[in-house]
């Protein structure tokens, strides 16, 4: 067998996954909306944490497993029971991935990686606030997105490849910080639908992946 069969199980479950999430978007251009549509959306993540567990070897592997499934949580609720409650799950999910970058620090980092990761959670406290304020309720998603923003800063930083991790992590931040130039305004809803689903799912996927198959070939 192969080393990529050897570590990769249920990749039936990756293809799934991207399967679900790259058909979505065609629910996000026509603006469909009710119970199934609610599942669709969840199917993508949610696979990619199914995946993740078939993959686990350990308390890390969990872990990425966890992140994915709050994630997943999320995308559902944000639909089902609205902004506060998904925003809730998306936040957990955010710790966990927090603490298993921490875990897991590149032993070294240069000048300019440092100095990316102490930029991003004040740049976009930054963005969000001129983005959005001073509409009511604007801190709301200013504290939400230092979450973010310290997760992709901290995945960042992290032994996990940064061309997938590491990106993948600001590929979130990204679209959550366009979700965010729409309703503040900033950028017309019509540009920012063909964005904030690719981003997000795009980045969820590179996490994953760069997560998974760095801990799961490990224990090979």
């Amino acid at each position: 067998m192969t080393t990529q069969q050897n570590w990769d199980r249920a990749r039936w479950l990756w293809w799934l996954a991207l399967l679900g999430g790259v058909s979505f978007f065609a629910v996000v251009y026509q603006r469909l909306d009710g119970p199934t549509i609610w599942a669709w959306k969840a199917s993508g993540v949610g696979l990619l944490a199914l995946w993740a567990a078939a993959n686990a070897r350990g308390k890390h592997g969990w872990m990425i497993a966890a992140t994915l499934a709050f994630g997943a949580l999320g995308d559902w609720l944000l639909d089902a029971k609205g902004l506060e409650t998904g925003a809730v799950a998306f936040v957990i999910g955010h710790i966990i991935a927090i603490a298993l970058y921490l875990m897991n620090r590149r032993p070294r980092l240069t000048s300019s990686q440092r100095l990316l990761v102490w930029l991003t959670m004040p740049a976009t406290l930054a963005i969000v606030w001129g983005m959005l304020s001073p509409a009511p309720g604007w801190w709301h998603a200013a504290l939400y997105s230092l979450f973010v923003a310290a997760m992709a800063a901290a995945a960042w930083t992290s032994r996990f490849p940064r061309y997938r991790a590491g990106i993948g992590a600001m590929l979130f931040l990204a679209s959550d910080l366009f979700i965010f130039a729409g309703e503040g305004g900033a950028l017309s809803n019509d540009i920012t639908q063909w964005l904030v689903w690719p981003l997000y799912f795009g980045g969820q996927t590179l996490i994953a992946w760069g997560v998974v198959s760095t801990l799961a070939r490990e224990t090979v």
